[in-house]
């Protein structure tokens, strides 16, 4: 059960976009999930973005993703992640980004600051300088990266490519628009495009597995709603079901 919090944490594709007029979603809305291992439901999570942010004294946009376990799966690995993102109002790059990671008895705390006049990224814990690598101009932080994704006018064959960072290195993010399927869910029955993001770089429980894949549906209208995402990996397959939309306007399916 260790590796379900991975799905949890690929959250950095799902993350709801900026209140501007220009993007599909607005301050305020948040979207629901159920997790799953196999065919056991192992923990929900909440993707929000959050009105009136600021990083380090710069307007920001907030965006939050946060994961846990069930009560039943509490008893033998108790998961609680958190992760927020600010991104510069324009969405050109990373501003902040803070992780907060407890699953079972692993626990981990990381702040991570970007500067882009020196194209580098600092990776803090406890308040101390832990690591830093140097970045391209508008680099990403894993959360922000794929509502950057939403912003862009999907189609089938479409390719994304952008810098991004956690901290321990940099590396190109790609993403492939794969086909359109209609996928349903607790939520309601949604006309989407398939997304597979590239994972030989996250790492992980992926790089283990060499047979490894991270796929992504995410509506065809112009809100780009994330309703499910599915992985393959060594320790069995995890997916993610949206359960419900919050905000000013219901989804267009």
């Amino acid at each position: 059960m260790k590796r379900f919090a991975a799905l949890a944490l690929l959250l950095v594709l799902l993350a709801a976009l900026p209140a501007r007029a220009e993007y599909p979603f607005t301050a305020g809305e948040k979207l629901t999930y159920d997790l799953y291992w196999t065919f056991i439901h192992a923990g929900s999570a909440t993707l929000e973005t959050l009105p009136g942010a600021e990083a380090e004294g710069r307007p920001a946009l907030l965006f939050r993703a946060r994961a846990k376990s069930t009560p039943f799966i509490d008893k033998f690995y108790k998961v609680r992640d958190e992760m927020q993102s600010w991104v510069d109002p324009g969405v050109t790059r990373s501003l902040l980004y803070q992780k907060d990671q407890s699953e079972g008895d692993y626990v981990r705390h990381y702040l991570i600051r970007f500067n882009p006049q020196g194209n580098m990224a600092y990776r803090y814990s406890k308040g101390a300088l832990k690591n830093f690598v140097r970045t391209e101009p508008g680099t990403f932080d894993p959360l922000a990266m794929l509502f950057l994704f939403r912003t862009k006018p999907l189609e089938v064959g479409y390719e994304f490519a952008a810098p991004v960072t956690d901290g321990d290195k940099a590396v190109v993010g790609k993403a492939r628009v794969l086909k359109r399927e209609t996928i349903t869910t607790k939520a309601g029955e949604f006309d989407t495009f398939l997304v597979e993001p590239e994972v030989k770089e996250i790492g992980g429980v992926f790089r283990k597995s060499p047979d490894a894949k991270l796929q992504v549906w995410i509506t065809t209208d112009a809100r780009r709603i994330p309703v499910r995402v599915k992985s393959k990996v060594v320790v069995g397959s995890f997916y993610m079901d949206l359960t419900g939309y919050e905000g000013p306007a219901q989804p267009q399916k």
